[in-house]
């Protein structure tokens, strides 16, 4: 009921390891930082400038190779769907990757994929992880610690902290994720929050219908399943366990706990 195999598929995210071992879901964010610190990370130290100054240019990162966006034709298509295209005399670089002027990186553990698509004004702390596919828009705010699956979305002035997003999880607009994962297909609605700290000293506990148990954290926001759909202004309180396909309604906020596949929360 608590494991993560209840709440995902993980047969095609890329970092199921993360929950290798794990009893229960919320462990996959106690694996976070050692997963991280162990990955490999390319040296972008001779492309993106140092002390999280913003480029200056836009680049495109094409296999080993770094053109300049001055060198390069950009379709600036939806990312997540495909249609991001970059052609260089008229041959399209298949899976190239668009860094845009003004972007900043603290940093330097960073993973970027094909066909990402980083908007101006974005700030990105290492260590990130962006799979493929995956679209950071303008003015995002990555704190580290971030793992994004193929054809993300993180949104205009979304904030993401130590959390996990499993391919195609989507926070379009204006959201605050701290110490949280979203599902296969999971989206949150424009302003949705998920808290990730108690008022009171102490753990994050977590109900269960069996009673409560500790989940080892100090900060923790949110579990989102598979397809889970939340409205507009939502707000989850700190140890949230939303089964797949559950629909939160605007306005809401969500009491801590479990709450079991298919759910609909009301205020």
């Amino acid at each position: 009921m608590l494991t993560c195999t209840s709440f995902f598929d993980l047969s095609e995210f890329s970092y199921s390891k993360l929950f290798m071992g794990t009893e229960y879901v919320w462990q996959g964010l106690s694996h976070l930082k050692a997963f991280m610190n162990e990955a490999l990370y390319p040296d972008f130290s001779k492309i993106f400038p140092k002390n999280g100054e913003p480029l200056t240019k836009t680049i495109v990162l094409h296999e080993a190779d770094v053109y300049s966006g001055d060198e390069v034709d950009i379709t600036f298509g939806d990312a997540p769907k495909g249609l991001l295209k970059v052609c260089k005399d008229g041959k399209i670089l298949d899976g190239a990757s668009v860094i845009m002027a003004g972007v900043s990186f603290l940093g330097n553990q960073i993973q970027i994929g094909k066909g990402v698509l980083i908007e101006p004004g974005v700030m990105i702390s290492s260590p990130t992880i962006i799979d493929d596919q995956t679209v950071v828009r303008q003015g995002a705010y990555i704190r580290g610690y971030c793992v994004f699956g193929k054809r993300c979305v993180v949104g205009h002035v979304t904030e993401v902290k130590h959390s996990i997003f499993l391919n195609d999880a989507k926070a379009g607009h204006f959201a605050y994720l701290g110490d949280s994962i979203l599902g296969n297909n999971a989206n949150l609605g424009a302003g949705t929050k998920l808290a990730n700290l108690r008022f009171t000293s102490g753990n994050v506990q977590v109900k269960t219908p069996d009673g409560s148990l500790d989940s080892g954290l100090r900060k923790f926001g949110a579990i989102l399943g598979d397809n889970v759909q939340t409205g507009c202004n939502s707000v989850t309180n700190p140890g949230t366990l939303l089964g797949p396909r559950c629909m939160v309604l605007p306005n809401t906020t969500v009491p801590s706990g479990l709450h079991k596949a298919c759910s609909i929360i009301r205020s």
